[in-house]
């Protein structure tokens, strides 16, 4: 629902979110009111130190403005806990109750002054136990004020001020929003949300060099992430809820699907033995993907000999290898990707760490021949070095070249996100033109993997490094790998190498959905294979699927008619311990229908009548939900991992996986649940595909016995 008006602003909690705060704070509150009732009865009539008045006194009052904070606590809580989340009658008290609640932080404060001015003057002589009491009750006083202070900030909304939106409404009312100023009135909110989301991205960056860039990268992603939430009034916890009741309308929809269900396998994609082949090549690229990470990676998925391993190595003196190595810290970068891809120093052609956050402690050396030579010939030349990694922006991401001998191959490994610019690249979701030479249709993709792609290909190209690779075996193939951020830029770059490498393979791990235009994923089918695991959300994660998502999650919320602290809590039960699917309402009337078409400042609405997006929610293949944003898809052919057997299992227990091939539509919503991050990450899916290929009789299933997990729901 809308966020509450108090003291003149809109704020980022609803009436019906100070249910848990209230709760734990009427806890403190109460104990805090039995500790010193306690304290007053054993020491009643028998004070006898200095200023034992003061005390009886300051007791006698403590007990009373605690009463009363008490009262007014159970008051929030018992209204804010009435009403639904669209139904906020039941709560129009909120406010006065908060306005309340607001003015007993006077006294309060006053006592607190009070008392610690009692235990700094006055408190020579009393008992040690009574003068600590006093001061742990000056001290929580202080804490739950300080605890009020950042919860103020923390729900302070910048969007708030209602009197902008007043204005625009006053002269319509509030149910007659003509059209020219509706649309004017979206474009305000919109710009204004802009400006915030800018200001909070260059907050969050501060420590990132604030050129042309980067704050056009702000820009992008603030108009992004403005125009997407300006047209709803959901607050964080109305997300929260609406995530929990969507999670387990999927488990049930799922539940309730015909076990015999079998996904028919797109015309292009082969099952059988070359399942089995490319889950092969797919688990011994996955090494060198996830390698491209570096240290903390490779010290996450070995916490107790991966320190160990690294300790020797890290910090030792290697003057020939930043040859090769470009923006490394302390040596432990390459010490890493030695240790996991089991390659030697010889087998690399080219290393690039240069997006790393912070400054190295050695001056990298820009891996190119000139700017080797340079050094060679000039020892200063570090200056210059470190003037050209000054001069790096985003969307130049890191990425090594090496001699995989095994397979006969000069592999590409492009790294994913691990540091700011690379969530800045992430976040540049903008479709940018790519037309390939050969491709009919319309050929655009992610901006900022675009960019990044653009920047690993002028590398490869313009330095010779894939040319030098080449000199050393002529007779290699090439193939391009990465995870996450790197396995879209990866599938991008082998697009624009295509045409000079035909033989080029492309493995692109846990790839993000938002990606490709039709006719480019189509045309990627034939040399690139995407590999997702589970419910992973990234693959799913593009802007029509957000918009989906937000729609969904309004239909859901809007219906649902028990309160909100009660949804949350069977939602974390069940994200816990699991169980049945609650039986929510998921289907709309005529009248919740209406309400939802009403004006933003609507008490009861949860978004804004023009929005493109929600031009009607009556079906969803209605004509208007076509989408604002051009659509985006998955890579290549799709090599979807699953869970083999209960989705609910002892922590103790193996886990089995099966593979089979899907299509891009499959991914095209989505799936809320507890591993939707964790199947993510990049050591879960090279354990997955360890398992697989070790385990293949019993984990690999073939086509006929495939799960219906390969819907999407």
């Amino acid at each position: 629902m809308p966020g509450i008006v108090v003291f003149g602003r809109r704020w980022g909690i609803a009436s019906d979110d100070l249910v848990f705060p209230g709760f734990f704070e009427l806890f403190v509150r109460v104990l805090w009111w039995i500790g010193t009732m306690i304290l007053f009865t054993y020491h009643s009539g028998r004070f006898d130190c200095n200023g034992r008045g003061f005390l009886h006194s300051y007791l006698v009052g403590l007990l009373v403005i605690l009463a009363l904070i008490i009262l007014s606590l159970c008051a929030i809580v018992q209204v804010s806990a009435k009403g639904t989340i669209t139904n906020p009658g039941p709560r129009r008290s909120i406010p006065a109750l908060v306005y309340l609640r607001a003015l007993l932080y006077i006294p309060e404060l006053v006592w607190a002054c009070l008392g610690a001015a009692w235990v700094s003057g006055d408190s020579k002589g009393c008992d040690p136990a009574t003068v600590g009491a006093v001061i742990a009750a000056v001290v929580a006083s202080w804490i739950l004020l300080l605890f009020t202070g950042l919860g103020v900030v923390f729900v302070f909304d910048p969007l708030g001020n209602p009197r902008r939106a007043a204005a625009a409404m006053e002269p319509l009312g509030v149910r007659d929003l003509q059209s020219n100023e509706g649309t004017q009135f979206l474009s305000t909110a919109r710009s204004l949300a802009v400006k915030v989301w800018e200001s909070r991205l260059r907050l969050l960056c501060c420590c990132l060099p604030q050129d042309e860039s980067h704050r056009a990268a702000f820009s992008s992603i603030a108009q992004l992430v403005g125009g997407f939430f300006s047209d709803t009034d959901l607050v964080a916890s109305d997300i929260a809820a609406g995530l929990a009741l969507l999670h387990q309308e999927q488990d049930k929809m799922e539940l309730s699907r015909d076990p015999d269900a079998v996904v028919d396998h797109s015309p292009s994609s082969p099952i059988g033995e070359d399942l089995e082949a490319e889950l092969e090549k797919a688990a011994h690229c996955m090494r060198f993907a996830a390698a491209a990470y570096g240290w903390p990676l490779y010290v996450y998925s070995n916490p107790l000999s991966g320190p160990c391993k690294l300790s020797g190595d890290c910090c030792r003196s290697r003057a020939a290898e930043y040859d090769i190595v470009g923006g490394e810290h302390l040596g432990c970068h390459f010490s890493s990707i030695l240790h996991s891809t089991g390659l030697q120093y010889r087998d690399f052609i080219h290393v690039s760490f240069h997006n790393q956050v912070g400054p190295p402690p050695r001056p990298p050396v820009v891996c190119t021949p000139l700017c080797v030579h340079f050094r060679r010939q000039h020892p200063s030349g570090q200056f210059f070095a470190t003037l050209v990694m000054s001069l790096f922006q985003i969307y130049e991401i890191p990425f090594y070249v090496a001699l995989d001998h095994k397979r006969e191959a000069v592999l590409v490994a492009v790294r994913g996100t691990l540091s700011l610019r690379d969530v800045l690249t992430d976040l540049s979701a903008e479709c940018e033109n790519l037309p390939i030479e050969g491709v009919s249709g319309a050929c655009y993709a992610h901006k900022g993997m675009c960019q990044a792609a653009s920047y690993i290909y002028k590398k490869l190209v313009n330095d010779g490094i894939l040319n030098q690779a080449f000199a050393i075996a002529p007779e290699y193939k090439l193939v391009i790998t990465g995870h996450s951020l790197g396995a879209g830029t990866a599938s991008l770059l082998a697009i624009l190498l295509r045409g000079s490498f035909p033989s080029l393979q492309c493995y692109s791990f846990s790839p993000p959905g938002g990606l490709l235009s039709k006719a480019l994923a189509d045309y990627s089918k034939d040399f690139v294979v995407s590999v997702v695991l589970g419910k992973d959300l990234v693959p799913r994660l593009s802007i029509p699927n957000m918009e989906d998502l937000k729609r969904k999650l309004l239909k859901i919320v809007s219906n649902c008619n028990r309160p909100k602290y009660r949804i949350l809590l069977q939602g974390c039960w069940y994200e816990l311990f699991g169980g049945d699917p609650d039986d929510f309402p998921t289907e709309m009337d005529n009248r919740r229908e209406e309400e939802l078409s009403q004006p933003l400042l609507g008490e009861e609405s949860l978004m804004i009548r023009h929005s493109s997006s929600y031009q009607s929610l009556t079906s969803d293949d209605s004509p208007a939900r076509s989408a604002a944003h051009l659509p985006l898809f998955l890579p290549g052919r799709i090599l979807h991992i699953t869970e083999d057997g209960p989705s609910r299992r002892s922590c103790f227990s193996q886990v089995r996986y099966r593979a089979d091939w899907s299509n891009e539509m499959a991914f095209r919503s989505i799936l809320i649940s507890p591993r939707m991050l964790a199947d993510h990450m990049p050591d879960a899916v090279l354990q997955a595909l360890k398992s697989l290929t070790s385990e293949r009789p019993f984990s690999l299933c073939p086509s006929s016995l495939n799960s219906n997990q390969h819907h999407a729901v």
